[in-house]
């Protein structure tokens, strides 16, 4: 095995020689009028007097209407083929489906840990949103130094930590999360009361040792993840000023992974660390370490568990030859990847409200959209929905130093342990109406959007000290104008 060290020098190499490649999806090179068109739509905006054209339709031809109930993330897109729609619904099936412990006689539902976190991907995903801090949607990943400047899985526990063991064996850890509260005095005689988390881990099988790092993260939210693969690679990359060239002091890197699906260096798109380059490749990753469960890219049975949990290896699996000897074979990951592509992106509302209007020209003054980068243009495919379209998810998908305050203290790829990948922006002001509450950042700690901006450091302190000086009133506008995306 190659030291993780030498892999990201490797793959640091790859993305300054632009050698990344995208066999994920099928292209139609672009043409140099093309080009010229795009540099005009996704150019930054000057007049706030109105809403741009095509703002109110984040998805560009996928946006969907947005729903006044809890299903607000749940629509298919709507571009997809009226021919795929059953298999959207299949996809949506398997995504709701509660697995169960080997054996049962519900073959197509078991197969479940031994070592799990949830029992079905939505129990993470509420409403196919975002997950709470203190619920089945908190995590915690693990490493250890491995001894050459990077880390590996943790010997005694991999991965990730599992709170939840099938009947007759003893979970990993419990969680004990508690808050301590930090004020924040604002201008116009406000204050903000943050709250910072403290985890209190009971180990089942031993101590971590002082050498392990962990990571605490939330699940994001659905939609709008085949838009977001489909954003083309040079655009990413053209973006990224990893030395800071420019002096602006936003010096966002691209994450570069080795794909497991294709064995080629890809960017790194999804994940708080952007560690996954293509949605068929996060949704296995995440049946393994989340749920236990084999696929065609991860195939073994046990899930996260090491060599040293010789009991969860030893367990019961689901594994059927009708299932291609796997527990969620190649069928079913393809039916619930084309739903995880085609969660559809809600229609924006009160784009032109002059108290929102007024927030967008504040988010751009304070330098808030060198990172959450408005507008890309998608890939023009041969086949496949989102082809060449405009598109507002509000992000760079790069790597930025997000300071102390949110600094996890664990690298993960080419991530230090102050960076995370710049988190997409549309849906934002919705993520209580899917789930029932509000929790945003990496960890669910910000309860509101205003709280979530507060906590924003490093290479975004200048961003967020510039909220802090804004009257009540801008930054009222601020909230309204990211709560209406």
């Amino acid at each position: 095995m190659i030291a993780r060290a030498t892999v990201a020098t490797c793959l640091a190499g790859a993305a300054m020689a632009g050698d990344l490649t995208e066999p994920h999806i099928s292209v139609v090179p672009r043409t140099e009028a093309e080009r010229a068109r795009i540099a005009v739509a996704v150019q930054l905006p000057t007049d706030f007097s109105k809403a741009e054209r095509f703002e109110a339709k984040p998805g560009g031809a996928a946006t969907v209407p947005r729903h006044l109930d809890t299903t607000v993330f749940s629509q298919p897109a709507a571009d997809v083929p009226e021919a795929e729609l059953l298999d959207f619904e299949l996809g949506r099936a398997i995504f709701e489906k509660l697995w169960v412990a080997s054996p049962s006689s519900t073959k197509a539902s078991d197969g479940l840990g031994p070592y799990y976190h949830a029992r079905s991907c939505g129990s993470c995903h509420v409403n196919d949103g975002r997950g709470f801090a203190g619920m089945d949607a908190l995590l915690i990943r693990v490493s250890v130094p491995d001894g050459d400047g990077g880390t590996r899985p943790h010997p005694e526990y991999g991965g990730q930590l599992q709170h939840k063991a099938l009947s007759g064996m003893e979970a990993e850890f419990q969680l004990n999360l508690s808050y301590d509260d930090v004020a924040l005095d604002l201008a116009g005689g406000e204050q903000a009361n943050l709250r910072r988390p403290v985890y209190g881990l009971e180990m089942a099988q031993g101590a971590l040792g002082e050498a392990a790092m962990i990571s605490p993260r939330v699940a994001p939210t659905m939609i709008g993840l085949g838009l977001l693969e489909a954003i083309p690679t040079e655009d990413i990359l053209a973006l990224s000023d990893p030395d800071d060239l420019d002096g602006d002091g936003i010096s966002g890197r691209a994450q570069v992974v080795q794909s497991a699906e294709y064995g080629v260096s890809m960017l790194g798109r999804f994940g708080h660390k952007a560690m996954m380059p293509t949605v068929s490749e996060q949704t296995a990753a995440a049946f393994s370490a989340d749920l236990g469960l084999s696929t065609p890219l991860f195939p073994w049975h046990w899930g996260d568990c090491t060599e040293a949990q010789e009991v969860c290896r030893a367990a019961p699996h689901g594994d059927d030859p009708e299932r291609e000897g796997l527990e969620v074979d190649s069928r079913a990951m393809a039916v619930l990847n084309l739903y995880s592509r085609n969660l559809g992106v809600p229609a924006r509302v009160n784009v032109e409200d002059p108290q929102v209007l007024r927030g967008k020209s504040l988010f751009h003054e304070a330098g808030c959209a060198a990172c959450h980068v408005p507008k890309h243009v998608t890939h023009r495919r041969e086949a496949g929905t989102g082809s060449f379209q405009l598109i507002w998810p509000y992000t760079d998908l790069l790597l930025h130093d997000m300071g102390d305050g949110l600094a996890d203290g664990r690298p993960d790829g080419l991530a230090n342990g102050r960076e995370w990948r710049t988190a997409p922006l549309w849906g934002l002001g919705l993520v209580a109406q899917a789930g029932g509450q509000q929790g945003y950042l990496h960890d669910g700690r910000a309860r509101t959007v205003l709280e979530a901006v507060l906590w924003h450091g490093g290479e975004a302190e200048a961003a967020k000290e510039k909220v802090v000086a804004l009257t009540p009133e801008d930054r009222a506008a601020l909230v309204a104008f990211l709560e209406s995306l």
